[in-house]
Order: C-alpha cells, then sequence, then structure tokens
C-alpha cells in the first residue's frame, strides 16, 4: 500500500471501465476511498467486488442536476466528510463534420461533456468548501487544444471544458480548491477501438495507456500539486507539439 492518497476520498465519474477504471485501481493502491459513478451498473459492481471495501458505486447520469447532489451525498456519507477530489471522465465520442452533425448529436456531446463537467464542478465545490480544499479534474482531450477534423460536436465539448476549467479554478482558489484539465492524446481504449487512428502519426510512435493517464490524475488529487491550478495537463506523446 502507497500513502500518497492516504485518508483521501475520490468520486471518479466513468470509473466503470477504460482511463476511470484505471484511475480507480491506482487510486485504492495509494490509499484512497474511492465512490464510482457511472451509468454501468454491471461493471461497476463488478469492480466493487474485485477491490473490496475501499470503494463504493453508485449509478449516475452527468446530466442531471439531481443525481449530481445524489453522488455528492452518497460520497460524504462513505468518506465520513467532504470529498477530496472528484475526476469526471465522462464522454462519449461521435465522428462526424460539422456539415454532417445534427442538432441532436451536438447537443448529446454537449450535455455529456460540458454540462456534465459544469454541473460536476459546482456540485463538488459545495463540498470542498466544507473543507477548505479539494482537486477538481476535467478529463478533457487534445482535441481541446487542437482542432480535430470530423469530430466537429466533440472538440467543440472538449475546448469548452478546458475554458470552464480555468475559469472555475480562479472561482474556487479563495476555497484553496485546485482545479485542473487533462489533456490525453489517443489511449488505449474501447473508445478508440476499428476507428483506423494510427500510432505512427505520434512522435513517441504509440498510443499511451491508460495507467499512464492515471499517474497524471493521480499527481494532481495528491498533495504534490498544491500550487498547480488553472492548468491544461497534455498527455499525448508529443502530438501537439507538431
Amino acid at each position: 500500500m502507497q500513502t500518497r492518497l492516504n485518508g483521501k476520498g475520490i468520486v471518479v465519474i466513468g470509473g466503470s471501465s477504460g482511463m476511470g477504471k484505471a484511475q480507480v485501481r491506482r487510486f485504492i493502491i495509494e490509499g484512497a476511498k474511492v465512490l464510482i459513478a457511472d451509468r454501468n451498473v454491471v461493471a461497476g459492481e463488478a469492480l466493487v467486488q474485485e477491490l473490496g471495501d475501499s470503494v463504493q458505486f453508485i449509478q449516475h447520469d452527468v446530466r442531471d442536476e439531481n443525481n449530481w447532489k445524489n453522488v455528492i451525498r452518497f460520497a460524504e456519507d462513505f468518506f465520513d466528510g467532504p470529498i477530496d477530489g472528484l475526476v469526471n471522465n465522462a464522454g462519449i465520442l461521435v465522428e462526424a463534420s460539422l456539415e454532417d452533425t445534427s442538432l441532436e448529436t451536438y447537443q448529446e456531446l454537449i450535455d455529456i461533456m460540458q454540462v456534465g463537467a459544469f454541473l460536476g464542478m459546482k456540485a463538488a465545490a459545495t463540498s470542498m468548501r466544507a473543507k477548505k480544499g479539494g482537486s477538481i479534474i476535467t478529463v478533457s482531450s487534445t482535441a481541446g487544444i487542437v482542432g480535430y477534423p470530423c469530430c466537429f460536436a466533440y472538440t467543440a465539448a472538449k475546448f469548452a471544458v478546458r475554458g470552464m476549467t480555468k475559469a472555475a479554478a480562479l472561482d474556487l482558489a479563495d476555497a484553496n480548491i485546485r482545479v485542473n484539465s487533462v489533456h490525453p492524446g489517443d489511449t488505449e481504449t474501447p473508445m478508440i477501438e476499428g476507428l483506423g487512428y494510427r500510432a505512427d502519426a505520434v512522435p513517441l510512435k504509440r498510443f499511451a495507456e491508460v495507467d499512464e493517464i492515471a499517474s497524471l490524475v493521480l499527481f494532481l488529487l495528491s498533495d504534490e500539486s498544491t500550487y498547480i491550478t488553472g492548468a491544461e495537463m497534455v498527455i499525448d506523446g508529443g502530438f501537439t507539439a507538431q
């Protein structure tokens, strides 16, 4: 057992699979208690069975403000006090250009990734103010740094998350609540399977592993990053440096 998150209570949105699942496992090793909030009940409950008493699961739709209030109440009961950290991994990818993006598709991606991030930061801040500190991490993308062709709505939502993170960091600094965005490049998750993305477009000639993203998120949750807020942390193998 490591101790970088010892005694901290962390809420992980989208913690049942992909990057979120890797984060949950890593945080438990580092001494945290973790609440997984996800739409996938079967996968979430299976992860709780695997990891034991330091983890709980609650079904969650990030678009619903009342759901967010329930998540925070559940977390505070589980942690025996205010939450220390929130990691919002919620996201979906739809490949469509500007002209091929329907209003319905655009609204769905905005609701999940932009509105969901807004509601999450707001709900978490209320809890964190009670203990005068905390760390909120919004998982954006390299599509929040540079434009992606044929991913119009996804890019719009991820750019919004980047800006919202900076504004929230300024609004919450007085309460010692840090807010940062993480911008992964293509990562080995089910989201990109079958899309034909090529690792040779990345300077390091490979996609990221979920554990590498988890390491960065862990750093931002830990007391090793207490002077970092409003930052955009790019982890992309050099892709956006080109």
